[in-house]
């Protein structure tokens, strides 16, 4: 009898841990890393950096104009000068100017007049999601990438915009999955003494 006395009391407190594990175990999740990789620049979305390079108008757009909107390489950020040499590599002449648009054959034609810039910008977050104890002991880990990136040139003739152009992702969206059957013991024999003279 004394025994079923001592033990009650672990009987009654074992619905408690149980729910504290399972508790604990769920909110591990939340301590897997994040990440993000943000290029600074005045923009905050795909949407707002396009609609920057759409406000430049060819032929009347001066240098002054795309400073007072940000887009300055000598105070802001990832914008990267092109000289008429850069520019020249980016559309090679063995395609027929006259089949160019009407801003880049001036460019080209303008020689060391010509200048440019390359606009660079993204903002790109890192999650890694899924099982706090299969990432934590590297069995199986998913890390699920988004975010938006976002590419422009501009060019330049005698300080007049002439031609712009812009791409990128507007809506980046992966899941990057890695799998490792052995877990920590994967990589065990890279470890060891040997690892090298069996490769």
């Amino acid at each position: 009898m004394a025994n079923a006395t001592r033990t009650d009391p672990l009987r009654a407190r074992a619905p408690h841990l149980a729910l504290a594990l399972a508790a604990l175990l769920a909110g591990c999740s939340g301590l897997l890393p994040k990440a993000q990789t943000e290029v600074a620049s005045p923009w905050r979305s795909f949407e707002d950096a396009k609609a920057a390079i759409e406000r430049i108008e060819p032929g009347r757009t001066s240098t002054q104009d795309l400073r007072e909107h940000g887009i300055d390489p000598y105070t802001g950020t990832n914008i990267q000068v092109l000289t008429y040499s850069d520019i020249a590599l980016r559309f090679p002449i063995n395609v027929g100017r006259e089949r160019l648009d009407a801003g880049l054959r001036e460019c080209l034609e303008a020689g060391k007049a010509c200048t440019g810039y390359a606009i660079n910008a993204r903002d790109v977050r890192r999650e890694r999601v899924g099982s706090f104890w299969s990432d934590a002991l590297a069995f199986k880990r998913t890390v699920e990438v988004s975010g938006w990136n976002f590419n422009a040139l501009v060019l330049l003739v005698n300080d007049r915009v002439v031609y712009t152009l812009y791409g990128g992702q507007p809506n980046l969206r992966e899941t990057e999955i890695t799998r490792r059957p052995l877990g920590p013991a994967q990589n065990f024999g890279d470890s060891m003494p040997w690892g090298d003279l069996v490769r």
